[in-house]
């Protein structure tokens, strides 16, 4: 299972830190350093190992440990998000969280007992029970494009519910997504950068024969372990095999497309006769020279849902029909009565609830709505779109208040990743506070609006500054549902309990870093407001890039000889990180038979499904269009 990945990109500083990013690149691979350590684990070396040595003295505010204390053993101390009650071990983390355990143990284990007795008061203002949580990620949504009604006003937008989502709570202005769609959602669902999942890598064209791993936890099934009844509705872009389906990782019921929006857009006889896709559907096909009648494949399973136990079944196409946009339109409201059927349901259990809500919109390659107009000022048909999405999230938060579970119920609505680069233009949505779009490392890509709402507990109107990264929730929310122990100990969770933040505010976050990967490559590293980018291998150690995002959120302008200083901590941060990859491998997404236990799979799909075992054969993991389409 394991799979060890390496690292890489550009542009420019200065020759002074190439003295100490060189150590790591060996001078001229990024590669050397990895196989040196793992052929000689006693290598000498001036940068002190996360796992093996002391790290610098706290400073005087923090709690000061005894000398000699290791970073790992404050992590077997650590209380809280970090040590159950049982006294079980302690959860694993990333190297870099235990430079600051080191610094704030004390702090954090004394305002994590505040935390405790903050949520036990909540639970016996609301009879006893856990509070919801439901969970709203938008896909292809960067930062800037909803919730907040000043850039709104400069783009031509308008999300109105979802501003006042923020105005009710809180804006995270660092959210940090990974920066493509299937890469954030493994993230989220198992708290691990999705370079450790297998799930680095987005695929488009179906059939797919992969998956996310059944050997992870995911928050479905914390959640779930804890009493909490589980859905998910809308889009899932975690596999196609029967270990990957949301109801076999721990969700009750869910409602999904096999594949992701290129299956109803890209590869449809609307996008050929609108320009957007080209020689695909069968009239396409040469007839005197279009040999090859397996290149081209169609009639994949499109949506299907089913509950926990059982199998899935299709719906919405027939026998002998092909997607089309107007199957998306009709998937897409589908999804949305679902999603507020599904709010019905749950209310009206004695359980508490974790409702996932994927929606496929605001992506709209084509024209993906049934308005006869504009729906914004912009006009652009995503940002028109998002206006159908904002009116979709008004009607779950109407339809919560309804219910009279609004006190108790946290909603989280935020984006996946940044802009839809293929399609600027026309979309309505460009690169513009942050450079760089989906697949890019750039705060681009990886930056997104975010927003949480939780009544009389998260003070209204409120922005958080503090660093936050997706796979945190899986954590936070394992936290607050009171199921810490079932996080899995043996393998590393990025994900750090933010509760604090959710609780206390502005400035109680416990992160300040992020490493940043393009597929398994580490592209940069962030650091407060100082960020990295890493050269490829076999590239001048002096090409490393140095920004200060608060000069330049763009990274447009890498520093000449202001962040000289910044290169060696840097280094120490990638050693440190590549080194705890050494000790626990990234793993694989898992294997296996496309739509598995779907019990009504059309006899087309049956046929397609042959063709492709027969001419993949040992070739079916290949990458599929992700370059051509980045979705």
């Amino acid at each position: 299972m394991a799979n060890i990945k390496k690292a890489g990109p550009p542009v420019v500083v200065v020759a002074v830190v190439a003295g100490a990013i060189g150590y790591v690149f060996g001078c001229t691979r990024a590669d050397r350093e990895r196989d040196a350590h793992a052929q000689n684990s006693k290598q000498e070396t001036t940068v002190p190992d996360v796992n093996q040595q002391e790290i610098l003295p706290s400073p005087k505010e923090a709690s000061e440990p005894a000398r000699g204390t290791s970073v790992t053993q404050l992590a077997q101390n650590d209380v809280g998000a970090n040590q159950s009650s049982a006294g079980t071990k302690s959860i694993q983390h990333d190297s870099e969280h235990y430079v600051l355990l080191h610094q704030y143990a004390d702090q954090w284990a004394a305002e994590d007992r505040q935390l405790e007795q903050t949520l036990a008061e909540i639970r016996q203002k609301n009879g006893g029970k856990r509070p919801n949580i439901v969970y709203i990620l938008l896909d292809d949504m960067g930062f800037g494009e909803y919730g907040i009604p000043a850039l709104n006003k400069l783009r031509g937008g308008r999300t109105p519910n979802i501003d006042r989502i923020a105005r009710q709570g809180v804006t995270f202005t660092r959210m940090y997504a990974e920066n493509i769609c299937t890469p954030t959602r493994a993230a989220f669902m198992t708290g691990r950068y999705a370079v450790r999942t297998g799930m680095e890598v987005t695929k488009v064209t179906p059939p797919e024969g992969g998956g996310l791993n059944g050997k992870e936890v995911t928050i479905a099934e914390l959640l779930s372990d804890a009493g909490y009844a589980t859905h998910h509705i809308g889009k899932w872009h975690l596999g196609d095999i029967k270990e990957a389906y949301p109801i076999n990782q721990g969700f009750d019921f869910a409602s999904f497309p096999m594949h992701n929006q290129v299956s109803y857009s890209f590869t449809t006889r609307d996008a050929e006769l609108d320009g957007k896709t080209t020689a695909f559907m069968p009239e396409s096909i040469d007839p005197e020279y279009g040999l090859d009648k397996t290149f081209r494949l169609y009639d994949w399973v499109t949506q299907v849902e089913g509950r926990k136990g059982g199998k899935l079944r299709e719906w919405g196409i027939e026998s002998g029909q092909r997607p089309d946009m107007e199957l998306y339109k009709r998937v897409n409201n589908r999804f949305q009565e679902q999603v507020l059927n599904s709010l019905r349901e749950l209310a009206s259990s004695d359980k508490p609830f974790f409702l996932n809500y994927w929606p496929q919109i605001p992506v709209a390659v084509l024209r993906s709505t049934d308005d006869d107009r504009n729906q914004t000022p912009n006009g652009g048909r995503w940002a028109n779109a998002m206006a159908v999405v904002d009116r979709y999230v008004g009607e779950v938060m109407k339809e919560i208040k309804k219910l009279g579970i609004e006190d108790n119920t946290i909603v989280v609505v935020m984006g996946d990743n940044g802009v839809m680069y293929q399609d600027m233009g026309t979309s309505g949505y460009s690169e513009w506070i942050f450079r760089g779009h989906k697949g890019s490392s750039l705060e681009g890509g990886h930056r997104v609006g975010a927003f949480a709402r939780w009544p009389g507990v998260i003070e209204a109107g409120s922005i958080i500054g503090d660093m936050i990264f997706v796979g945190d929730l899986y954590t936070t929310f394992a936290r607050i549902a009171g199921n810490t122990d079932g996080i899995p100990r043996d393998r590393v969770v990025d994900g750090i309990d933010q509760t604090a933040i959710f609780l206390k505010g502005d400035t109680h976050g416990r992160r300040d870093y992020i490493h940043l990967y393009e597929m398994d490559q580490l592209r940069a590293t962030v650091k407060q407001q100082m960020k990295i980018h890493w050269p490829g291998p076999g590239t001048n150690p002096a090409l490393a890039g140095v920004y200060n995002l608060y000069w330049d959120p763009r990274e447009e302008n890498p520093l000449k000889t202001g962040g000289v200083w910044s290169g060696t901590p840097f280094v120490r941060m990638r050693v440190q990180h590549l080194r705890m990859k050494d000790k626990f491998p990234d793993w694989e997404h898992a294997r296996g038979m496309p739509y598995e236990d779907v019990e009504n799979i059309r006899p087309e799909t049956k046929k397609m499904v042959q063709t492709w075992l027969k001419i993949y054969g040992d070739a079916k993991d290949v990458v599929l269009g992700v370059e051509a389409a980045g979705n």
